[in-house]
C-alpha cells in the first residue's frame, strides 16, 4: 500500500493525506469539517480528502482560507445510515456512498489512511472488501486507546467490536497486532501484553481463553512482547500492562461502560462545583486541577478505534463525535500513516502463524505419545 503524499507550498515539505468520510456520524458534515479545520490548523504536514455530497460539503469548506490547497472534496452522493445492515449496503448502493469513496482513496494510494464516524459494521465490511486482510490474519480487530496510570498516558485494548467471538488463534493475532501498534505509538521495544479474564489464576476462564493463555506465552519472543498473563477488568487502566487482549463482545461492553462512567464523573463533578455560591468559591483555587482531570478522562481525547489486520489504515471515529473527537481521530490516522508500522506486519504475522501450528502439532504429538504409553 503506497503512502500518498504531496509537495508542500514551499515545494520542500511532504504532506500525508488522510481520507475523511464527511457524511458519516450523527453530528453531520458541518462538525466533520470543523474537525478537519482544527486538524489542519495544528498540523502543517496534513492534507485531507473529504468525501461527500459536494453541494453540501463544498459550501462548508469554502469560507475557510486555511483549507484552500489542503482539503479537497471528492463527490459521493450516497450515505450509509447507522441502522443499515452492512451486507445490504454493499449489495445495494454501497459504491456510491461517501464511506466507500473514503476507503477507495486508501486502496488507490491517493490517501495514506481513512477516517469515518459512520456505521461500524459497514465500515469494517467495506474495508475488508476493498483493502483485504493482511496475510495470516483471520479476523481484523478494532483497537482503542485507554487512559492509564504510569509513564505512558494510554493502554491499548483489542478487540472492541469487530467480531463478538474470538478463537485462541485470533487472540494471539490480536496480541501481535496490538503489540506492534503500541510499539510504534509509544516507542516501547517490548510492550507488556495481558489477556482479559474473570480471574488471574491459570484454571479460570473458558477453554479457548486458557488455550490462548498458553499460546501467548509461547509466542512472546516471536511477537516481541512480554506476556504478563491474565488480567482482570480493574487492570485495564493500570501501569502494569500495555496491551489488553479480549474478544469484541467483552471489549465493546468495557469500552462503552468506561465512556459512560467518564461522562458521569464529569457531569457529577460539574454539578457539585456549581451547586452553590460557596462551592463555586471553594472550587476557584482548584480550577486548573479540575480542568486537567476533565481533559484526562474526556473520551473525545482518545477517540478513534483502529482497524488492525487490514492492508491499509482505517480509523473508526465514534458515531456521536463532535469536532474535537473528529480532530483526534484524524490526528491518530495521520500518526499511524507517518509511522508506517503496518508495512512490517505481514512477515511477522506469517512467522507467528507458522509457530502456532508447529506448537500445536508438537502438543498433539506429545499427547498422543502419552496416550500410547498409558495404554501400553
Amino acid at each position: 500500500m503506497t503512502h500518498s503524499s504531496e509537495a508542500g507550498s514551499d515545494g520542500a515539505s511532504t504532506r500525508i493525506t488522510v481520507s475523511v468520510d464527511a457524511m458519516g456520524g450523527d453530528a453531520g458534515p458541518a462538525e466533520v469539517v470543523a474537525g478537519c479545520l482544527a486538524s489542519i490548523r495544528r498540523n502543517p504536514e496534513l492534507a485531507i480528502i473529504l468525501h461527500g455530497d459536494e453541494a453540501v460539503v463544498g459550501p462548508l469548506v469554502g469560507p475557510h482560507r486555511e483549507l484552500q490547497g489542503r482539503v479537497r472534496v471528492a463527490h459521493a452522493e450516497g450515505v450509509v445510515t447507522m441502522d443499515e445492515k452492512p451486507s445490504h449496503v454493499v449489495r445495494g448502493n454501497g459504491k456510491t456512498t461517501s464511506m466507500w469513496s473514503c476507503i477507495e482513496s486508501v486502496r488507490s494510494g491517493d490517501a495514506a489512511a481513512a477516517v469515518s464516524c459512520g456505521n461500524t459494521g459497514a465500515l469494517m465490511l467495506m474495508s475488508m472488501l476493498r483493502l483485504r486482510k493482511l496475510p495470516g490474519v483471520d479476523r481484523p480487530a478494532i483497537a482503542c486507546m485507554w487512559p492509564k496510570r504510569g509513564t505512558h498516558d494510554f493502554n491499548i485494548m483489542l478487540d472492541v467490536g469487530a467480531d463478538v467471538r474470538a478463537e485462541p488463534d485470533n487472540l494471539v493475532q490480536y496480541a501481535l497486532l496490538g503489540a506492534a501498534y503500541y510499539r510504534n505509538a509509544f516507542q516501547v521495544t517490548r510492550p507488556r501484553v495481558g489477556l482479559l479474564n474473570v480471574g488471574t489464576e491459570d484454571h479460570k476462564g473458558r477453554p479457548e481463553i486458557r488455550e490462548a493463555h498458553e499460546l501467548l506465552g509461547t509466542m512472546a519472543e516471536i511477537g516481541r512482547y512480554d506476556y504478563v498473563g491474565f488480567v482482570e477488568g480493574g487492570d485495564i487502566p493500570s501501569a502494569d500492562v500495555d496491551v489488553i487482549v479480549t474478544d469484541g463482545f467483552t471489549g465493546n461492553v468495557a469500552l462503552k461502560t468506561a465512556e459512560g462512567t467518564a461522562r458521569l464523573i464529569r457531569d457529577l463533578l460539574r454539578e457539585e462545583l456549581t451547586a452553590s455560591w460557596l462551592s463555586k468559591l471553594a472550587a476557584l483555587p482548584s480550577l486548573g486541577a479540575f480542568r486537567r482531570l476533565q481533559k484526562r478522562i474526556d473520551p473525545r481525547r482518545v477517540n478513534g478505534g483502529v482497524f488492525l489486520g487490514l492492508n491499509g489504515t482505517v480509523v473508526k471515529s465514534h458515531g456521536a463525535s463532535d469536532a474535537t473527537g473528529i480532530s483526534a481521530a484524524i490526528k491518530l490516522a495521520f500518526r499511524l500513516a507517518q509511522s508506517r508500522f503496518q508495512d512490517r506486519m505481514s512477515d511477522r504475522l506469517a512467522q507467528v502463524a507458522d509457530a502456532v501450528q508447529q506448537d500445536r502439532a508438537a502438543r498433539h504429538e506429545a499427547a498422543q505419545g502419552a496416550s500410547t504409553k498409558g495404554e501400553a
